[in-house]
């Protein structure tokens, strides 16, 4: 899983790592529900989300890939619903519990924000960096912090996921 806050590269180093090892990327199926949103998305929309995700993950499960590389998951959704609304949908908190992923890739917020119409957060990416370490360390999962610039990014991602393969 690839996670962090707002423009950090996540999907660019997505596609970069699905290419790189040849394997089923899963897109974030946030940005793809919110598009099509014709109204502000409440709370409510989170979980809708989250099975999204969800079934955008499983499907990709079935393929005959290695592993999959996810362009965020459900970290995020309950992240930022406890961030902007103070608690989380229990079907997304749940669901989290019992998806077991290998390994995520934390990217840190050291790359220049970019402007996009669904980002809402430019001056906090630090805060909500420290929620994602932290509910990564909670939860006791396997994962790493990336840092660098887009090609120093990538190399160190390729690098821990085939030391992670080993």
């Amino acid at each position: 899983i690839i996670t962090g806050p707002e423009s950090t590269g996540k999907s660019t180093i997505t596609k970069q790592l699905a290419a790189y090892f040849k394997v089923e990327m899963v897109e974030e199926y946030a940005r793809n529900y919110l598009q099509k949103l014709n109204k502000e998305y409440t709370q409510n929309d989170l979980a809708e989300i989250a099975k999204g995700q969800i079934a955008l993950e499983d499907k990709a499960l079935k393929s005959n890939s290695e592993f999959i590389v996810c362009d965020t998951s459900l970290e995020v959704i309950k992240i930022w619903s406890e961030f902007k609304y103070k608690s989380c949908d229990t079907f997304i908190t749940t669901s989290l519990q019992q998806r077991h992923p290998d390994l995520y890739l934390l990217m840190i917020p050291d790359l220049p924000w970019e402007p996009d119409p669904l980002r809402e957060n430019p001056t906090n990416r630090q805060e909500l960096f420290g929620l994602y370490k932290n509910e990564l360390v909670t939860s006791k999962v396997p994962f790493y912090e990336i840092s660098g610039n887009g090609k120093e990014r990538l190399t160190k991602a390729i690098e821990v996921i085939s030391n992670f393969l080993i």
